[in-house]
């Protein structure tokens, strides 16, 4: 019996022509063995008659019930499907009052079996795109041959430039809320044409798009992260070829680490200095923060974070945090004090802004 007609496909068949013929139906095998049935008792018998049927490729109807080996009176039709006799269906009754339901059993049946069919070619599509995506993405190794059809089917350009394009869920919110927001990033996804996307447990979506693409649909990336500030975060990696979006995927995660507090969107283009900080170790990190800002209550970091933000200006830091400038100017001394680090003094400003990028 071909594999793609399993039981459970063919209990599914006897089910559906039964609701329309309101008439006990078996699917017999090559073998003429009922493996499906509307009558239970029957599976796993063996059909004289449905065997007949598969030798000769021809219909063949039963007047009286028992006349030939486990087989009742009614009609017993082959299944045809791809030029080859691959089971029987058989409609038990009268088989004048039966023999009408023979032609819509035989529909029923290449309808079921087809959804079928689309559903497991459709499943091994997506299989085969999850497993390109991640195999480029972790810089894994790929059979050339299987790589290059893959490509060559899918209408992917080889010698584009693209970019990996990485969205992280934050999975601390209601789940009835992440499914509508992951309907909508696979919306985003779909809308810019390509479907070189996936999953990667637990809150990882990838695209990788062609960067001229890319250009084109930009805002629509920046709607959404506008739209669900609270439930995602969005890193845009490098342009690279193809098979460099391991290096794409690496700068996406550094951009989304670059993320400062109520940033969601960030583009590895335009960074620099987190570039460099984005290699640091914890332990480096962890290091280097005791030396420096550890000291620091939550309320001065806000003002040293806005300070630089201001090009170290105390005029538009006073404007923005509403401060006198004697204020500010004892805020930052403060600071010095506590960590021993001058916030006006060029070398140690450096030194504190690292330490605030570190964050």
């Amino acid at each position: 019996m071909p594999a793609e007609i399993n039981q459970k496909i063919a209990q599914q068949i006897v089910e559906t022509v039964k609701d329309v013929c309101g008439h006990n139906v078996n699917f017999m095998n090559t073998d003429g063995i009922i493996f499906a049935s509307t009558d239970i008792s029957r599976i796993g018998d063996f059909h004289e008659i449905g065997k007949q049927v598969i030798q000769s490729c021809k219909s063949l109807e039963v007047e009286n019930n028992d006349s030939f080996r486990g087989t009742h009176k009614g009609v017993n039709i082959p299944f045809i499907h791809n030029g080859e006799v691959i089971a029987v269906i058989g409609i038990s009754g009268i088989p004048k009052e039966v023999r009408k339901y023979a032609y819509l059993a035989q529909k029923i049946t290449s309808l079921i079996l087809r959804e079928h069919e689309l559903n497991v070619q459709n499943h091994n599509q997506k299989a085969q795109l999850d497993y390109v995506i991640r195999s480029l993405i972790t810089n894994s190794n790929m059979n050339h041959d299987f790589f290059m059809g893959f490509i060559e089917s899918n209408n992917i350009s080889f010698t584009s430039s693209y970019r990996t394009i990485l969205i992280i869920l934050n999975s601390r919110y209601n789940p009835s809320n992440l499914s509508m927001v992951e309907h909508q990033i696979y919306q985003v996804f779909d809308f810019t044409g390509c479907n070189f996307y996936t999953f990667n447990y637990p809150n990882e979506y990838v695209l990788i798009l062609e960067d001229e693409t890319f250009q084109k649909w930009a805002y629509l990336f920046e709607d959404l992260t506008k739209k669900y500030k609270e439930f995602l975060k969005v890193g845009v990696g490098s342009k690279t070829t193809l098979t460099k979006q391991h290096h794409s995927y690496e700068a996406a995660k550094l951009a989304l680490y670059s993320l400062q507090v109520n940033e969601n969107l960030a583009f590895f283009d335009e960074l620099d200095l987190e570039i460099l900080l984005g290699s640091v170790s914890n332990d480096a990190k962890e290091q280097f923060l005791r030396k420096t800002i550890n000291k620091l209550s939550k309320k001065e970091l806000v003002l040293l974070k806005t300070y630089f933000q201001c090009d170290m200006s105390l005029k538009n830091t006073c404007e923005t945090l509403y401060l006198h400038k004697n204020t500010l100017q004892y805020q930052l001394d403060k600071i010095w004090r506590s960590c021993g680090y001058n916030p006006r003094s060029f070398k140690d400003a450096a030194i504190l802004y690292m330490g605030v990028k570190l964050l």
